[in-house]
Protein backbone atom coordinates (compact mmCIF):
# COMPACT_ATOMS: atom_id res chain seq x y z
CA UNK A 1 0.00 0.00 0.00
CA UNK A 2 1.10 3.54 -0.71
CA UNK A 3 1.65 5.98 2.14
CA UNK A 4 -1.42 7.97 1.09
CA UNK A 5 -3.62 4.88 1.14
CA UNK A 6 -2.34 3.90 4.59
CA UNK A 7 -3.04 7.43 5.85
CA UNK A 8 -6.55 7.32 4.40
CA UNK A 9 -7.28 3.98 6.08
CA UNK A 10 -5.91 5.30 9.36
CA UNK A 11 -8.16 8.38 9.21
CA UNK A 12 -11.22 6.27 8.42
CA UNK A 13 -10.42 4.08 11.43
CA UNK A 14 -10.58 7.03 13.81
CA UNK A 15 -13.54 8.84 15.31
CA UNK A 16 -14.63 11.60 12.89
CA UNK A 17 -13.69 14.45 15.26
CA UNK A 18 -10.17 13.08 15.72
CA UNK A 19 -9.75 12.61 11.98
CA UNK A 20 -10.94 16.19 11.41
CA UNK A 21 -8.43 17.53 13.95
CA UNK A 22 -5.61 15.71 12.17
CA UNK A 23 -6.66 17.03 8.76
CA UNK A 24 -6.80 20.56 10.15
CA UNK A 25 -3.06 20.35 10.91
CA UNK A 26 -2.09 19.40 7.34
CA UNK A 27 -1.31 21.67 4.42
CA UNK A 28 -3.86 22.06 1.66
CA UNK A 29 -2.06 19.78 -0.81
CA UNK A 30 -1.95 16.94 1.72
CA UNK A 31 -5.62 17.38 2.58
CA UNK A 32 -6.56 17.26 -1.10
CA UNK A 33 -4.42 14.15 -1.68
CA UNK A 34 -5.88 12.36 1.34
CA UNK A 35 -9.44 13.37 0.46
CA UNK A 36 -8.95 11.93 -3.02
CA UNK A 37 -7.55 8.71 -1.55
CA UNK A 38 -10.43 8.42 0.92
CA UNK A 39 -12.92 8.89 -1.90
CA UNK A 40 -11.27 6.02 -3.79
CA UNK A 41 -11.48 3.62 -0.86
CA UNK A 42 -14.31 1.16 -1.00
CA UNK A 43 -14.49 -1.82 1.31
CA UNK A 44 -11.34 -1.99 3.45
CA UNK A 45 -10.76 -5.43 4.85
CA UNK A 46 -10.24 -5.89 8.56
CA UNK A 47 -6.85 -7.42 7.73
CA UNK A 48 -5.67 -4.29 5.88
CA UNK A 49 -7.00 -1.98 8.59
CA UNK A 50 -5.28 -3.98 11.31
CA UNK A 51 -2.01 -3.90 9.37
CA UNK A 52 -2.17 -0.12 9.02
CA UNK A 53 -3.07 0.46 12.66
CA UNK A 54 -0.32 -1.87 13.84
CA UNK A 55 2.26 -0.16 11.63
CA UNK A 56 1.15 3.25 12.88
CA UNK A 57 1.35 2.11 16.49
CA UNK A 58 4.78 0.53 16.10
CA UNK A 59 6.17 3.51 14.20
CA UNK A 60 4.83 5.93 16.81
CA UNK A 61 6.33 3.77 19.56
CA UNK A 62 9.66 3.75 17.73
CA UNK A 63 9.53 7.54 17.44
CA UNK A 64 9.12 7.82 21.21
CA UNK A 65 12.09 5.51 21.71
CA UNK A 66 14.18 7.63 19.32
CA UNK A 67 13.33 10.79 21.26
CA UNK A 68 14.26 9.04 24.50
CA UNK A 69 17.55 7.49 23.44
CA UNK A 70 18.24 7.62 19.70
CA UNK A 71 17.83 5.26 16.76
CA UNK A 72 19.93 2.42 18.15
CA UNK A 73 18.04 2.55 21.44
CA UNK A 74 14.76 2.34 19.52
CA UNK A 75 16.02 -0.60 17.48
CA UNK A 76 17.16 -2.41 20.62
CA UNK A 77 13.77 -2.06 22.36
CA UNK A 78 11.75 -2.97 19.28
CA UNK A 79 13.92 -6.04 18.72
CA UNK A 80 12.72 -7.44 22.04
CA UNK A 81 9.12 -7.46 20.86
CA UNK A 82 9.11 -7.78 17.05
CA UNK A 83 10.68 -9.98 14.36
CA UNK A 84 13.89 -8.61 12.84
CA UNK A 85 12.18 -8.05 9.47
CA UNK A 86 9.48 -5.87 11.03
CA UNK A 87 12.04 -3.91 13.04
CA UNK A 88 14.12 -3.19 9.94
CA UNK A 89 11.06 -1.96 8.02
CA UNK A 90 9.95 0.33 10.86
CA UNK A 91 13.44 1.76 11.40
CA UNK A 92 13.93 2.34 7.69
CA UNK A 93 10.67 4.29 7.46
CA UNK A 94 11.51 6.21 10.61
CA UNK A 95 15.00 7.04 9.39
CA UNK A 96 13.60 8.41 6.14
CA UNK A 97 11.08 10.46 8.08
CA UNK A 98 13.78 11.90 10.34
CA UNK A 99 15.88 12.88 7.34
CA UNK A 100 13.04 15.15 6.20
CA UNK A 101 12.81 17.00 9.51
CA UNK A 102 14.78 20.19 10.22
CA UNK A 103 17.74 19.55 12.54
CA UNK A 104 17.06 15.81 12.37
CA UNK A 105 20.78 15.07 12.75
CA UNK A 106 20.65 16.63 16.23
CA UNK A 107 17.84 14.33 17.36
CA UNK A 108 20.34 11.46 17.48
CA UNK A 109 22.84 13.34 19.63
CA UNK A 110 23.30 12.75 23.32
CA UNK A 111 21.69 15.68 25.18
CA UNK A 112 24.90 16.49 27.07
CA UNK A 113 26.95 16.56 23.87
CA UNK A 114 24.25 18.59 22.15
CA UNK A 115 24.31 21.12 24.97
CA UNK A 116 28.05 21.52 24.55
CA UNK A 117 27.52 21.86 20.81
CA UNK A 118 24.94 24.68 20.91
CA UNK A 119 25.26 26.46 24.26
CA UNK A 120 27.44 29.23 22.81
CA UNK A 121 25.05 29.89 19.93
CA UNK A 122 22.87 33.00 19.87
CA UNK A 123 19.65 32.56 21.95
CA UNK A 124 17.57 32.95 18.80
CA UNK A 125 19.47 30.07 17.18
CA UNK A 126 19.05 27.90 20.29
CA UNK A 127 15.32 28.73 20.32
CA UNK A 128 14.98 27.60 16.72
CA UNK A 129 16.85 24.36 17.38
CA UNK A 130 14.92 23.45 20.56
CA UNK A 131 11.64 24.13 18.76
CA UNK A 132 12.45 21.31 16.35
CA UNK A 133 13.62 18.76 18.95
CA UNK A 134 11.47 16.36 20.92
CA UNK A 135 10.23 17.79 24.23
CA UNK A 136 12.31 15.41 26.38
CA UNK A 137 15.57 16.18 24.57
CA UNK A 138 14.81 19.90 24.46
CA UNK A 139 14.06 19.98 28.20
CA UNK A 140 17.38 18.29 29.00
CA UNK A 141 19.26 20.85 26.92
CA UNK A 142 17.27 23.72 28.44
CA UNK A 143 18.16 22.58 31.95
CA UNK A 144 21.89 22.78 31.16
CA UNK A 145 21.84 26.35 29.82
CA UNK A 146 22.87 29.28 32.05
CA UNK A 147 19.84 30.75 33.79
CA UNK A 148 19.95 34.08 31.95
CA UNK A 149 20.08 32.27 28.62
CA UNK A 150 17.23 29.96 29.69
CA UNK A 151 15.01 32.99 30.19
CA UNK A 152 16.05 34.56 26.90
CA UNK A 153 15.48 31.32 24.98
CA UNK A 154 12.03 30.72 26.50
CA UNK A 155 10.91 34.27 25.69
CA UNK A 156 12.10 33.96 22.10
CA UNK A 157 10.45 30.55 21.65
CA UNK A 158 7.19 31.86 23.04
CA UNK A 159 7.10 34.61 20.47
CA UNK A 160 8.26 32.46 17.58
CA UNK A 161 5.57 31.82 15.01
CA UNK A 162 6.60 30.74 11.52
CA UNK A 163 10.11 30.62 10.17
CA UNK A 164 11.13 30.80 6.54
CA UNK A 165 12.67 27.45 5.47
CA UNK A 166 15.62 29.38 3.98
CA UNK A 167 16.43 30.76 7.43
CA UNK A 168 16.24 27.28 8.94
CA UNK A 169 18.48 25.96 6.17
CA UNK A 170 21.10 28.65 6.82
CA UNK A 171 21.13 27.87 10.54
CA UNK A 172 21.47 24.16 9.77
CA UNK A 173 24.36 24.96 7.46
CA UNK A 174 26.36 26.37 10.37
CA UNK A 175 25.74 23.24 12.43
CA UNK A 176 25.95 20.45 9.89
CA UNK A 177 27.37 20.25 6.38
CA UNK A 178 24.87 17.62 5.38
CA UNK A 179 21.60 19.54 5.60
CA UNK A 180 18.15 18.09 6.01
CA UNK A 181 16.23 18.35 2.75
CA UNK A 182 13.59 21.00 2.20
CA UNK A 183 11.01 20.15 -0.45
CA UNK A 184 8.40 22.72 0.44
CA UNK A 185 8.45 26.47 0.38
CA UNK A 186 5.69 26.80 2.92
CA UNK A 187 6.59 28.45 6.20
CA UNK A 188 6.98 25.92 8.98
CA UNK A 189 5.51 26.50 12.41
CA UNK A 190 8.00 26.15 15.21
CA UNK A 191 8.12 27.44 18.73
CA UNK A 192 5.26 29.33 20.32
CA UNK A 193 3.88 29.23 23.83
CA UNK A 194 2.62 25.66 23.33
CA UNK A 195 6.13 24.37 22.59
CA UNK A 196 7.57 26.18 25.62
CA UNK A 197 4.88 24.69 27.87
CA UNK A 198 5.53 21.21 26.48
CA UNK A 199 9.27 21.51 27.16
CA UNK A 200 8.92 23.03 30.63
CA UNK A 201 6.44 20.30 31.55
CA UNK A 202 9.32 17.84 31.21
CA UNK A 203 11.89 20.04 32.94
CA UNK A 204 12.56 19.52 36.64
CA UNK A 205 10.47 21.68 38.95
CA UNK A 206 13.37 23.87 40.14
CA UNK A 207 14.44 24.79 36.60
CA UNK A 208 10.85 25.48 35.53
CA UNK A 209 10.17 27.65 38.58
CA UNK A 210 13.36 29.69 38.18
CA UNK A 211 12.71 30.35 34.48
CA UNK A 212 9.08 31.37 34.98
CA UNK A 213 9.84 33.61 37.96
CA UNK A 214 12.47 35.54 36.03
CA UNK A 215 10.24 35.92 32.97
CA UNK A 216 7.34 37.01 35.19
CA UNK A 217 9.33 40.02 36.31
CA UNK A 218 9.34 41.30 32.73
CA UNK A 219 6.23 39.75 31.19
CA UNK A 220 3.60 38.41 33.64
CA UNK A 221 1.08 37.91 30.84
CA UNK A 222 3.43 35.59 28.94
CA UNK A 223 4.03 33.51 32.07
CA UNK A 224 0.28 33.18 32.61
CA UNK A 225 -0.15 31.91 29.03
CA UNK A 226 2.61 29.34 29.54
CA UNK A 227 1.26 28.15 32.90
CA UNK A 228 -2.23 27.64 31.51
CA UNK A 229 -0.82 25.22 28.93
CA UNK A 230 1.68 23.43 31.13
CA UNK A 231 -0.75 21.23 33.02
CA UNK A 232 -4.23 20.66 31.67
CA UNK A 233 -7.11 18.88 33.38
CA UNK A 234 -6.66 15.56 31.56
CA UNK A 235 -3.07 15.49 32.88
CA UNK A 236 -4.57 14.49 36.22
CA UNK A 237 -4.14 10.96 34.89
CA UNK A 238 -0.38 11.49 35.46
CA UNK A 239 -0.79 12.35 39.15
CA UNK A 240 0.07 9.61 41.64
CA UNK A 241 -2.79 8.12 43.69
CA UNK A 242 -1.63 9.75 46.91
CA UNK A 243 -1.60 13.08 45.10
CA UNK A 244 -5.12 12.54 43.75
CA UNK A 245 -6.31 11.89 47.28
CA UNK A 246 -4.68 15.12 48.46
CA UNK A 247 -6.34 17.06 45.66
CA UNK A 248 -9.77 15.57 46.40
CA UNK A 249 -9.59 16.84 49.98
CA UNK A 250 -9.65 20.40 48.65
CA UNK A 251 -12.49 20.04 46.14
CA UNK A 252 -16.19 19.88 46.93
CA UNK A 253 -18.29 17.25 45.19
CA UNK A 254 -20.27 19.75 43.11
CA UNK A 255 -17.18 21.29 41.57
CA UNK A 256 -15.60 17.88 40.99
CA UNK A 257 -18.75 16.61 39.27
CA UNK A 258 -18.77 19.69 37.04
CA UNK A 259 -15.07 19.29 36.18
CA UNK A 260 -15.50 15.61 35.32
CA UNK A 261 -18.35 16.36 32.92
CA UNK A 262 -16.06 16.21 29.86
CA UNK A 263 -13.33 13.99 31.34
CA UNK A 264 -12.23 10.77 29.70
CA UNK A 265 -13.45 7.47 31.14
CA UNK A 266 -9.88 6.64 32.10
CA UNK A 267 -9.56 9.81 34.18
CA UNK A 268 -12.97 9.31 35.82
CA UNK A 269 -11.95 5.78 36.80
CA UNK A 270 -8.70 7.06 38.34
CA UNK A 271 -10.57 9.71 40.34
CA UNK A 272 -13.29 7.34 41.57
CA UNK A 273 -10.86 4.62 42.64
CA UNK A 274 -9.21 7.15 44.98
CA UNK A 275 -12.53 7.98 46.68
CA UNK A 276 -14.65 5.98 49.06
CA UNK A 277 -17.42 4.02 47.38
CA UNK A 278 -20.06 6.28 48.94
CA UNK A 279 -18.31 9.50 47.88
CA UNK A 280 -17.84 8.19 44.33
CA UNK A 281 -21.53 7.28 44.13
CA UNK A 282 -22.52 10.79 45.25
CA UNK A 283 -20.35 12.42 42.59
CA UNK A 284 -21.74 10.10 39.92
CA UNK A 285 -25.26 11.00 40.99
CA UNK A 286 -24.41 14.71 40.82
CA UNK A 287 -23.11 14.21 37.29
CA UNK A 288 -26.14 12.21 36.24
CA UNK A 289 -28.72 14.72 37.49
CA UNK A 290 -26.72 17.85 36.61
CA UNK A 291 -28.24 18.20 33.16
CA UNK A 292 -26.83 20.48 30.44
CA UNK A 293 -24.12 22.89 31.61
CA UNK A 294 -22.12 25.63 29.94
CA UNK A 295 -18.73 24.54 28.65
CA UNK A 296 -17.22 27.68 30.18
CA UNK A 297 -18.43 26.56 33.62
CA UNK A 298 -16.88 23.11 33.14
CA UNK A 299 -13.58 24.66 32.05
CA UNK A 300 -13.62 27.03 35.03
CA UNK A 301 -14.09 24.11 37.43
CA UNK A 302 -11.30 22.20 35.72
CA UNK A 303 -8.97 25.19 35.92
CA UNK A 304 -9.64 25.49 39.65
CA UNK A 305 -8.67 21.84 40.10
CA UNK A 306 -5.55 22.30 37.96
CA UNK A 307 -4.45 25.25 40.11
CA UNK A 308 -4.84 23.10 43.22
CA UNK A 309 -2.66 20.40 41.62
CA UNK A 310 0.08 22.89 40.74
CA UNK A 311 0.06 24.35 44.27
CA UNK A 312 0.25 20.90 45.87
CA UNK A 313 2.99 19.85 43.46
CA UNK A 314 5.04 22.86 44.48
CA UNK A 315 4.55 21.89 48.13
CA UNK A 316 5.69 18.35 47.36
CA UNK A 317 2.32 16.78 48.12
CA UNK A 318 1.69 15.72 44.52
CA UNK A 319 3.90 13.82 42.10
CA UNK A 320 3.21 14.17 38.38
CA UNK A 321 4.62 11.34 36.28
CA UNK A 322 7.30 12.51 33.84
CA UNK A 323 8.10 15.79 35.63
CA UNK A 324 11.85 16.28 35.71
CA UNK A 325 12.78 12.97 34.12
CA UNK A 326 12.43 9.42 35.32
CA UNK A 327 13.88 9.73 38.81
CA UNK A 328 13.06 6.83 41.10
CA UNK A 329 10.42 7.65 43.70
CA UNK A 330 10.77 6.11 47.14
CA UNK A 331 7.59 6.03 49.22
Amino acid sequence: MSGSRKAAILLLSLEPDYAARILSQLDRASVERLSFEIARLEDVSKHDRDLVLDEFYQTNLAQQYVEAGGLEYARELLSKALPAEDVNAIMQNLDQSLQQQPFSFLARADSENLLTFIQDEHPQTISLILSHLGPQQASEVMKGLPQAKQVDVVKRMSRMERTDPDVIARVEGTLQTRLASFVTQEFQKAGGVEKVAEILNLTDRATEKAILELIEEEDPELVEQIRKLMFVFEDLILVNDKGIQAVLKEIDNEELALGLKTASEELKEKIFKNMSQRAAELVKEDMEYMGPVRLSDVEAAQQTIVEIVRRLEEQGDVIVSGRGGEEEIIE
